[in-house]
């Protein structure tokens, strides 16, 4: 998907990219129904190429691709830290000042997929991490409830939520979550 607001230069660079390799599933002018285009064209990139992103132009990006993250490449004229700051927090992969030309489309698109991917992963792994700690906070919560409730070991309690868990096919930590539920609704 290309997004330019200059008519002349989004055919210019619709070409750079066809040449490339690219198809240019969709062009746009504004950012300003990108989120509906977005989920009618699907597109694997966005390139945007803006003379200067306001911050109008960013949260648009944003909010169109937040729940659909994708890489998005920034040509610009703009070369205020600020500015780049904002955009890569916005969810831009490759903030271009000044570099638009035939020989380096491809290669940037290629840097800010790759990019792209790789900050996609360690989110991913980060949330797994995250989701482990929590799970890990639950389970010693139930475990404690069920030493105090039975006077069982901390192994012994393990081990029982161990058995629930596999017994209702759900992760101990569910099942932490659930023992953890009921004991609230049992004690008010």
């Amino acid at each position: 998907m290309l997004v330019d607001e200059n008519p002349e230069r989004s055919s210019l660079v619709a070409d750079y990219l066809s040449d490339a390799g690219y198809d240019v599933v969709c062009q746009l002018d504004n950012t300003e129904h990108l989120t509906v285009q977005i989920e009618q064209v699907q597109p694997d990139v966005i390139v945007l190429d803006v003379d200067s992103p306001d911050r109008d132009t960013l949260e648009d990006v944003h909010l169109a691709t937040k729940n659909a993250p994708r890489p998005i490449v920034l040509f610009t004229d703009e070369s205020d830290q600020n500015t780049m700051d904002k955009a890569i927090k916005t969810g831009i992969s490759a903030y271009v000042v000044d570099g638009l030309s035939k020989s380096r489309i491809k290669p940037i698109i290629e840097v800010a997929v790759a990019r792209f991917q790789e900050y996609q992963s360690l989110r991913s792994e980060l949330d797994d991490v995250k989701s482990r700690l929590a799970d890990r906070k639950d389970i010693d919560i139930a475990k404690g409830l069920l030493q105090k409730q039975y006077s069982l070991s901390e192994e012994r309690a393990y081990q029982a939520l161990r058995k629930i868990a596999m017994d209702q096919k759900i992760t101990i930590g569910e099942a932490a979550r659930s023992l953890i539920s009921i004991s609230k609704i049992v004690s008010s």
